[in-house]
């Protein structure tokens, strides 16, 4: 789960939240019109994922006021819902939502009008091309995956009506239709591409190692960052989050989460 935010107004809103199913790769691109209190939130997610998916059994999100919130939590821990959280200066933890979010921005920035203020009305058809494309991962759609079949899909031409206004309104549909999916395909390829050609085996430490940290996203109380370590500690781990997530032993004054990416990482030998 991510949102989408800072987004010019349209028709009041100014925030997609985006979810998107790890195994079948289904999304929801639901407008709001600001981001959600973590009460707000709760009757949201009921509303437009549990009321059609029912109870997941995890959700991975960055670590937002909303998601961290006692009462978001709360509300998780009665379901039976795992929360994981990306690691701190390191959102492609939440990779799946991050790819996602990308496609969504490249197809709006293609097709939104110049004020940039009609997004709301663009948003189903990003959805219904983004469910009903191939999977590179799975080879097969999230429609497929989910309910065993393709939908029905807008034709390559309709019969004539006799109404031209209703003509014309068809035909812009079809060109929207086929715009967005031929976009949405593209843009998922090129990321996968991109993505393949940085993908490196990462770095495996273990519990009691002693690894330095990266100053990189961290404020230390020095007079110029310009001239200060590039690296802290070291400090010892101590447990593996997952595979490329890491919790350190930090000294209680650095005030951050503990929770790092191997990126941020360096063995001490």
């Amino acid at each position: 789960m991510d949102f989408l935010v800072e987004l010019t107004p349209s028709l009041g809103h100014t925030v997609i939240f985006v979810v998107v199913d790890r195994f079948s790769k289904m999304a929801h691109f639901i407008p709001l019109k600001k981001l959600p209190s973590s009460s707000e939130l709760v009757q949201i997610f009921t509303k437009e994922i549990f009321r059609l998916h029912g109870v997941p059994n995890v959700l991975v999100s960055d670590r937002g006021s909303q998601f961290i919130s006692k009462f978001w939590r709360g509300f998780c821990h009665q379901l039976g819902v795992k929360l994981s959280f990306s690691s701190a200066y390191h959102p492609q933890t939440n990779g799946l939502a991050e790819r996602t979010n990308q496609t969504l921005e490249t197809y709006l920035r293609c097709f939104i009008s110049d004020a940039q203020d009609d997004w709301v009305t663009l948003l189903p058809w990003a959805e219904f091309a983004y469910n009903n494309a191939t999977s590179q991962s799975t080879k097969y759609s999230p429609f497929e995956i989910v309910t065993g079949m393709h939908p029905t899909i807008f034709p390559s031409s309709f019969s004539p009506q006799n109404i031209p206004a209703l003509e014309e309104h068809l035909d812009k549909l079809r060109v929207i239709w086929e715009k967005t999916r031929l976009n949405l395909e593209s843009a998922s390829l090129s990321q996968k591409r991109a993505a393949d050609r940085r993908r490196r085996p990462p770095p495996v430490y273990h519990v009691g190692d002693r690894v330095w940290l990266s100053t990189r996203h961290i404020r230390l109380k020095v007079p110029s960052m310009k001239f200060a370590p590039r690296f802290i500690g070291p400090y010892k781990i101590l447990r593996c989050i997952n595979p490329v997530v890491y919790a350190l032993q930090l000294p209680v004054s650095l005030r951050i989460p503990n929770s790092f990416h191997v990126s941020l990482l360096k063995p001490l030998s």
